[in-house]
């Protein structure tokens, strides 16, 4: 069963999914900020593929996307790093790029060395679903790669039922119809949307994203969803720690108002 699935089967609460971009601040973190992570009991993680015009992200991850380029990140370099990743790491990895990198690499070529490495799923933020349905789904599958696909609060209830019917894995829950970034707690109409989709009843587990970065936030985001996926944050932490993840997710962690220990493997 796909790690994902696997995850998720036990119907979890307060699910924690970190993102952060491949490549900065240090050019050859990137196994040991996925170490890191887990140790410290993330449940899942979002490996970024830096990209020069990330038309979903805020200004931190833009910015972090920027500077892992600048370090000579590729998609290429990247799966020679994740190359020996699941010698020790158990949860689910999930690859997040735009369309333009991952067409240059090839689909299949990209599905293929996904599934080398141990790579669980993907989520492409500019893939339109009828593009996916038509000419990618056929090749994830064959792989075994999950493509997640985003909702928004702007997402028609007949487009939700859609992917939630020819989707598996989760369902990326974006907060708001703006970029990512960081915000203090949800007004009225993003619970409002929060709680309409989940009267929806659907078939695949949701997951919240973008402006999650307290306690506040993400106790909120748990309450409507299996959990809630914080980039902004941590990407800021991880800058400002040099590249230390195992304090960069302490410190998250404390903000949370979870145990910042790290989990015996």
């Amino acid at each position: 069963m796909n790690r994902i699935n696997q995850l998720f089967s036990s119907n979890p609460k307060d699910l924690l999914s970190i993102y952060f971009c491949a490549g900065t601040p240090t050019l050859e973190g990137t196994a040991e900020v996925i170490r890191a992570l887990e140790k410290h009991g993330v449940n899942m993680i979002e490996i970024g593929i830096p990209f020069s015009d990330p038309m979903a992200d805020g200004i931190v991850i833009q910015n972090a996307a920027t500077q892992a380029l600048r370090n000579g990140m590729s998609l290429k370099l990247l799966f020679e790093q994740l190359h020996n990743i699941r010698r020790d790491v158990k949860i689910p990895l999930i690859l997040m790029g735009y369309l333009n990198p991952i067409m240059q690499f090839g689909f299949d070529n990209f599905c293929r060395q996904c599934a080398e490495c141990g790579i669980d799923g993907v989520i492409i933020p500019d893939l339109p679903f009828k593009d996916y349905q038509e000419h990618f789904r056929n090749i994830a599958e064959q792989y075994d790669i999950k493509v997640i696909m985003l909702i928004t609060p702007e997402t028609s209830e007949e487009r939700v039922h859609e992917i939630d019917e020819h989707t598996d894995g989760f369902i990326y829950m974006v907060s708001s119809a703006a970029t990512t970034g960081a915000q203090q707690d949800f007004d009225e109409q993003k619970r409002a949307y929060f709680k309409k989709i989940e009267k929806m009843n659907l078939r695949n587990p949701r997951m919240v994203g973008f402006g999650i970065s307290n306690r506040q936030t993400f106790d909120t985001a748990c309450s409507h969803a299996s959990g809630a996926i914080i980039g902004s944050r941590f990407v800021t932490l991880l800058n400002e720690y040099k590249g230390n993840a195992q304090k960069a997710i302490s410190h998250l962690k404390e903000d949370l108002g979870k145990s910042s220990k790290a989990v015996e493997q």
